[in-house]
């Protein structure tokens, strides 16, 4: 199964409004089709934001379970992409979330114990990449689409890089860089990077390769989608600055001791379109 997560937190001035998180899973043999859950946590406004997802245990299990009622089998293989991390914050977030990867796959069964890989997908870098001979590049003077770069200015330490999976239509490309953390598959290098390239050209919005693998992306979209069905649903989270929140004219104020729960059952998909694609 491949998945991928995103952690979204609140803009500033958003008051005391939840960080929601997303989860998609492939639920078939070509990873074209996913399902989705969402999660939320409650933040304060005066604190810096986790990028931990507290509900990845809770999450994963679910979605493990969609996977075994959709396609008859368990997986063997759990290659997950993980967005919304900066390097300072990988080690912190990869011995949480992969141990709640574990406890979830253990919580199904005693013996169930599939092999993880753990990818984080990042965007927010300065590096771009140039071809030195100009007739080497593509019809935008980019490096050609699958350009994989390994060596020189990645670690020499850690198993990271770049990846131009798309093709440039104007301007200079900004290739994702890519760090793989878990590796329980023993993948061989070119093997992670061939996935990762073949994951950008099965994302449904586009008939062209995209800059990041597809799970990626979704799980984005899910985000967004969670947060936009969060403003405007019942709840109205006050501004810890002064600056007025995002609502409609018709939400209420926020009741006294509103849950996490109670938030996540307004903003979650129904169960007949949690195995959609409902984000597209």
């Amino acid at each position: 199964i491949v998945m991928g997560a995103d952690n979204a937190a609140p803009a500033q001035g958003e008051g005391r409004r939840p960080s929601v998180a997303a989860l998609v899973g492939s639920m078939d043999k070509f990873a074209c089709r996913y399902a989705t859950q969402i999660g939320v946590q409650q933040t304060d406004g005066k604190k810096v934001h986790s990028p931990i997802i507290e509900s990845m245990e809770t999450m994963v299990k679910n979605m493990l379970i969609k996977f075994y009622q959709t396609v008859r089998t368990k997986p063997q293989r759990i290659i997950f992409y993980r967005d919304g991390v900066s390097e300072g914050q990988f080690h912190h977030v990869m011995l949480y979330e992969v141990d709640a990867i574990k406890k979830a796959c253990l919580s199904l069964e005693k013996t169930y114990k599939p092999a993880v890989t753990y990818i984080v997908c990042q965007k927010r870098h300065h590096t771009r990449l140039y071809v030195q001979n100009p007739r080497d590049g593509d019809r935008s003077g980019n490096v050609p689409a699958g350009t994989v770069v390994d060596q020189g200015i990645t670690s020499t330490t850690d198993f990271d890089f770049y990846l131009n999976s798309h093709q440039g239509i104007q301007g200079t490309n900004k290739p994702a860089k890519y760090h793989v953390l878990v590796d329980e598959n023993n993948f061989p290098p070119d093997m992670v990077y061939k996935l990762t390239y073949h994951l950008c050209h099965v994302y449904a919005r586009c008939t062209r390769a995209v800059s990041i693998p597809a799970p990626t992306y979704y799980a984005h979209l899910a985000t967004d989608r969670a947060r936009a069905h969060l403003s405007n649903s019942k709840y109205n989270f006050d501004s810890s600055d002064g600056a007025s929140s995002v609502s409609s004219s018709t939400a209420r104020p926020p009741r006294q001791g509103q849950s996490v729960a109670e938030i996540l059952r307004d903003i979650s998909p129904h169960d007949a379109t949690k195995n959609k694609m409902y984000w597209i």
